[in-house]
């Protein structure tokens, strides 16, 4: 496998936004070693990203669901970087033209006020770094045809990253009972998704932990600014063109996404 010539590849896909088949030359390696080639190519693409100006302002995480995990035959999360211009506001029309075949799923995200560079992380060190918690709408989006993706593909395609939108009033954690909340997740007003933050990893803070110590191994740690995108608490959705997504979360205000039509200016 050409890690190069398949990091491009994906960014092809993604100027264009045509769907390509799932990626392959990795079938005769050992789980470690795709995981490790695949986080090869998603940093090729992020330096390459990053040397066109734009600017990293956080981390997602993906598969922290022990279902997930185990319909791909994995026993740990995945995560992809998070750029500036992922980020929408609250209610701010999203444009659906941008998109190839987009989900949306409900989250807490965390905002740094330290760095996280120990080599085990504890949760009182999660604790004492978050400034504040937000809740989180993640468009997530595959390059790869009809979502048919493994690990692999995942990885490589920056953990299937899109958009994403956050609410806009914080939280302090020590207002929040992360593993009991409820969450629930409307599609202009009908109710399609509902889970609790037990769904993530047991409590969202057993993720970022795994999160912060990955980083730290692989000599990018969590900065003081940093969003972490701590994993959906429900199943994802299918977007649809012209509809509205709402998500209610126990002890935050209201979050909002809006899609527009398909060729729609």
């Amino acid at each position: 496998m050409n890690i190069q010539n398949t990091a491009k590849h994906l960014r092809d896909a993604l100027e264009s936004g045509i769907q390509i088949s799932p990626l392959s030359g990795h079938e005769n390696l050992t789980l470690n070693e795709k995981i490790s080639k695949a986080y090869e190519i998603q940093k090729l693409n992020v330096d390459f990203f990053v040397s066109q100006g734009r600017r990293i302002v956080g981390r997602k995480i993906g598969l922290t669901s022990l279902k997930v995990q185990n319909q791909l035959g994995v026993d740990q999360p995945d995560f992809g970087v998070l750029f500036a211009d992922m980020a929408y506001g609250d209610g701010e029309l999203i444009n659906i033209n941008q998109l190839i075949q987009p989900k949306i799923e409900a989250e807490i995200a965390l905002v740094l006020k330290k760095d996280l560079n120990q080599i085990n992380h504890t949760l009182a060190d999660i604790i004492s770094a978050t400034e504040y918690a937000l809740p989180a709408l993640e468009i997530v989006d595959s390059r790869i045809e009809n979502w048919k993706i493994t690990l692999f593909d995942t990885i490589a395609d920056n953990a299937s990253s899109a958009l994403f939108v956050l609410g806009s009033q914080p939280v302090n954690l020590s207002a929040l009972d992360l593993p009991n909340l409820k969450m629930k997740l409307f599609e202009n007003d009908v109710l399609v998704s509902e889970g609790s933050g037990r769904e993530c990893l047991g409590n969202p803070l057993n993720a970022a932990i795994w999160l912060a110590d990955k980083l730290v191994e692989l000599g990018t740690p969590l900065k003081v600014g940093d969003i972490l995108l701590t994993g959906a608490l429900g199943p994802m959705v299918t977007v649809q063109e012209n509809s509205n997504y709402r998500c209610t979360i126990d002890g935050f205000s209201d979050v909002l996404a809006k899609f527009s039509g398909r060729n729609n200016k």
